[in-house]
């Protein structure tokens, strides 16, 4: 009989994207290929709003947990089920491919189970009902230890019939949303901390592109500070695919700003310029926008006020998709993707070192702005930080 181990993927969000849905599936199976490229053998093909991982080989058979722990943190993916495949569309053939894929998955284990059909392709004569009353009588005669139960069995058994037969049980969730790059551009401001992190993974998760751009400040600051953002960096690119970091000295501009700001203004001017220079960078990335871990009311500095006095004159998109997150969410997030054990390393960031201890909450722009314009080597100072910015790559 004519069967091979494959993996069906399945993805939510991108099938309602009507006349751009090519672009998106495209965009989610180039991200796929990539990672599966790094341990060779397998390939891609797309099936009818299904994308199946394959080996290359057709001799060779399918190592599934080696495949989706591979393919897993691919954004855009809602479940990945390893499931038997055939050419032979016969009631018959899959009634046999069914009875044994339980039999190797399950043994002689005691369990509940429902059989389940679903006949994209028309032209399989057999209506779905039909097939599965046929699968489930012919299970029940074959295996004396399960039993039918249509309202929670403990194993689905699902048959697709579509241009291939899939007949699998078991799915392992994806991580949803859309694939990494399939909307844009952005420039994450990614700090030590638990928050930008997570920033960056929300909105790979929405399609965005990254790069980021991290504030160095030696000597306040010291290398183990900045490793820390390196392997954040580098934890984040395992969702969103290539990330290029951006570290720059900010050393000199904050001592200018500490000297020349009163101190309850500092975190306001501080963030203004890092915007700055976000934006020049953003620009030169041919990004859309800057992303930022802020989270509403989180700490005195980010008061609606203050958010919107350090976005004025930026120039550009802001994204703060924390927004509405308390911490308890923000930490959640981080522990699932990985990052929480690494921002809570203990060598702090320049906005920690330098905040003000009463930080004005209810700043004016128009007394913000004005003071800036007063600061005349702020500009020359931002511009010179900016193209001596080191760079990292990470894949």
């Amino acid at each position: 009989m004519d069967t091979s181990k494959v993996c069906l993927v399945k993805y939510g969000e991108i099938a309602l994207r009507g006349k751009n849905r090519r672009r998106f599936e495209k965009q989610l199976a180039k991200q796929m290929q990539r990672r599966l490229d790094a341990i060779g053998g397998y390939r891609i093909v797309n099936e009818e709003g299904r994308f199946v991982i394959q080996s290359a080989d057709p001799s060779h058979d399918m190592d599934y947990d080696r495949v989706i722990q591979c393919v897993r943190p691919t954004l855009g993916v809602i479940g990945f089920a390893p499931c038997t495949r055939t050419q032979d569309f016969s009631l018959e053939s899959i009634i046999q491919i069914a009875v044994g894929y339980l039999r190797e998955n399950y043994g002689d284990a005691n369990f509940s189970f429902k059989a389940e059909t679903r006949r994209a392709n028309k032209s399989f004569p057999v209506r779905s009902y039909d097939t599965s009353a046929a699968v489930g009588e012919a299970v029940l005669n074959a295996m004396p230890n399960v039993r039918v139960d249509l309202h929670n069995p403990d194993v689905m058994l699902r048959i697709e019939i579509r241009q291939n037969i899939y007949i699998y049980s078991k799915v392992v969730p994806g991580l949803g949303g859309l694939p990494a790059g399939s909307c844009g551009k952005g420039v994450l401001m990614l700090s030590g901390g638990i928050d930008s992190p997570v920033a960056g993974f929300l909105m790979a998760k929405r399609g965005l592109a990254l790069e980021a751009v991290y504030f160095d400040s030696p000597p306040f600051t010291s290398e183990r500070a900045l490793q820390k953002v390196l392997d954040l960096a580098r934890e984040i690119s395992v969702y969103s695919g290539y990330i290029k970091l951006h570290v720059v000295r900010f050393t000199d501009i904050q001592t200018f700003l500490y000297e020349g700001v009163p101190h309850e203004k500092l975190t306001i001017f501080m963030k203004r310029a890092m915007l700055k220079i976000a934006r020049t960078l953003a620009e030169r990335a041919g990004a859309q926008c800057v992303v930022t871990g802020d989270s509403l009311g989180q700490v005195a500095s980010q008061t609606a006020e203050a958010l919107a006095a350090i976005d004025s004159g930026s120039g550009i998109t802001i994204l703060r998709p924390l927004a509405g997150h308390d911490k308890h969410e923000i930490i959640s997030i981080a522990r699932k993707i990985g990052t929480y054990d690494i921002s809570v390393r203990p060598f702090e960031d320049c906005c920690t070192i330098f905040v003000a201890k009463h930080p004005e909450i209810r700043p004016k722009i128009h007394i913000i702005e004005r003071m800036e314009a007063k600061l005349e080597s702020l500009p020359e100072k931002i511009q010179a930080a900016t193209d001596e910015a080191v760079v990292y790559e990470f894949y």
